[in-house]
C-alpha cells in the first residue's frame, strides 16, 4: 500500500534540545560544543568555584557564552551553559570542548513535533475501530513490561514532580502501560517481529505475525518501536528495510509509530540509529530521539558494557533518579506518547 507522505527532515538547533529539558521549541542559532573528556561543573569560571556536578566525555552543550576567567586559579577561557535536567547554568574549560558537527538525527528533539500526516493516521485508525485509549510496544529487552512504562499503571511506583502535567496522559492509557505487549520479546529483533515462527503460540492464532497478533489482540491508536539489537556484521540497510515494513504494517492499520533511538552505539557509526531517524523523517512519523536524552548522563546512561541502561526508580521528583539510564528512558517516552496524544485529542476536538 502507497502511502501520501510528507517527506521531510525536521531540524532543531540543540538548544531546543538541551536548554529546556526534553521540550520542543524554535531553532535557535547557536555555537555546539561538546567535552573532550570527563569534566566538573563549576559554578564560576575559576578552579576554586564549587563543582555543581560532572560531565562525561563527549557531551554536546550549547555554548550561551565564552568567558574570561582566573588565570590564576584555573584556565583563561571558560564555556557557560545550562544543564537539561537541573537548568543550572555551569563553566568549564574551554580547552576541554572542542567544536562539534553533528549528524543530522543527533540534532532532532528528543520530544517530537507532530505532523499533519500523524493526525491523517490517527484519525484514520479511528475509522478502522482502534480504541483511542491503548498503546501498544514493539521491541526487544529494553522494553520488556518488568522495565519499561509498566510503574505508569502502579502509583506508588512513581513520582512526577514538576513534570505533573503527565498525569492526565497517564490516566488516558490506563492498563496499556504494565501490559505485556505480543510483540516485545528479549530475543526479538527487526526482523523477529515479522515472522509467525516468534509469535507466542499461547495468545497467537497459528501464521500471525508477532506485530499482526498484537493489533489483534490489543487494537491501539498508538505505537511506541524501539529496537536496540541486531544482528552483528549485518549492514544497518537491512535493518532499515525490516523496520520500515514494521512502520508500514502499523501505518496501514491507522496505528501513529512512535520510533525511538538507542542509547548505545555497540556498531561503532551509529548506523542503526541513523537508519530509524531515515525511516522516521521519510514517513513523517514521530521521532523519540532517546540518544539525545542520555547524552549528559553519566556514561551517557550506560552501565560498563556500554549497553544497558543504569537503573534507578522513575521518581522524577528527586533530580539525582535523573541521572540514570531507566528513568529518562520511561520519562521521555512517556513524553513522546504525550505528545503524539496531545496533538491528536487537539485535532480531534476541532473537527
Amino acid at each position: 500500500m502507497k502511502m501520501n507522505m510528507l517527506r521531510r527532515w525536521t531540524l532543531l538547533g540543540l538548544i531546543a534540545l538541551l536548554g529546556v529539558p526534553w521540550m520542543p521549541s524554535a531553532a535557535q542559532e547557536l555555537p555546539l560544543s561538546r567535552t573532550t573528556a570527563e569534566v566538573d561543573v563549576r559554578a564560576c569560571p575559576s578552579l576554586t568555584c564549587d563543582v555543581l556536578f560532572d560531565y562525561p566525555a563527549n557531551a554536546p552543550l550549547v555554548v550561551e557564552e565564552v568567558v574570561s576567567g582566573d588565570e590564576v586559579a584555573g584556565d583563561s577561557q571558560w564555556v557557560r551553559f545550562t544543564d537539561s535536567l537541573r537548568q543550572v547554568s555551569g563553566y568549564i574549560p574551554l580547552s576541554l570542548t572542542d567544536d562539534y558537527a553533528p549528524q543530522r538525527w543527533q540534532t532532532q528533539p528528543v520530544v517530537p513535533e507532530i505532523s499533519e500526516t500523524v493526525r491523517e493516521i490517527y484519525q484514520r485508525g479511528l475509522e478502522l475501530g482502534n480504541n483511542p485509549a491503548a498503546f501498544s510496544k514493539v521491541g526487544d529487552c529494553q522494553n520488556v513490561s518488568s522495565f519499561f512504562l509498566a510503574q505508569f499503571d502502579r502509583p506508588e511506583e512513581y513520582a512526577l514532580g514538576e513534570y505533573a502535567a503527565l498525569q492526565g496522559t497517564i490516566d488516558h492509557f490506563a492498563g496499556s502501560w504494565e501490559r505485556t505487549s505480543a510483540a516485545v520479546d528479549n530475543g526479538f529483533n527487526v526482523a523477529s517481529v515479522l515472522s509467525p515462527l516468534w509469535s507466542d503460540p499461547a495468545v497467537c492464532e497459528a501464521g500471525e505475525t508477532p506485530l499482526e497478533c498484537e493489533y489483534r489482540l490489543h487494537r491501539p491508536s498508538i505505537v511506541i518501536i524501539s529496537m536496540e539489537t541486531w544482528w552483528g556484521g549485518r549492514p544497518a540497510e537491512e535493518y532499515e528495510a525490516y523496520l520500515s515494513q514494521i512502520v508500514e504494517f502499523w501505518i496501514e492499520h491507522g496505528v501513529v509509530p512512535i520510533l525511538g533511538t538507542k542509547a548505545d552505539n555497540l556498531e561503532g557509526d551509529h548506523g542503526l540509529n541513523q537508519a530509524v531517524a531515515r525511516v522516521a523523517n521519510y514517513y513523517d512519523i514521530p521521532l523519540w530521539n532517546f540518544w539525545l536524552a542520555v547524552q549528559p548522563l553519566p556514561n551517557h546512561g550506560l552501565t560498563v558494557d556500554n549497553f544497558h541502561l543504569t537503573f534507578a526508580r522513575n521518581f522524577f521528583d528527586d533530580p539525582n533518579r535523573l541521572q540514570f539510564g531507566w528513568p529518562v528512558r520511561n520519562l521521555t517516552a512517556l513524553q513522546a506518547i504525550d505528545a503524539v496524544f496531545q496533538a491528536v485529542s487537539t485535532s480531534d476536538n476541532e473537527e
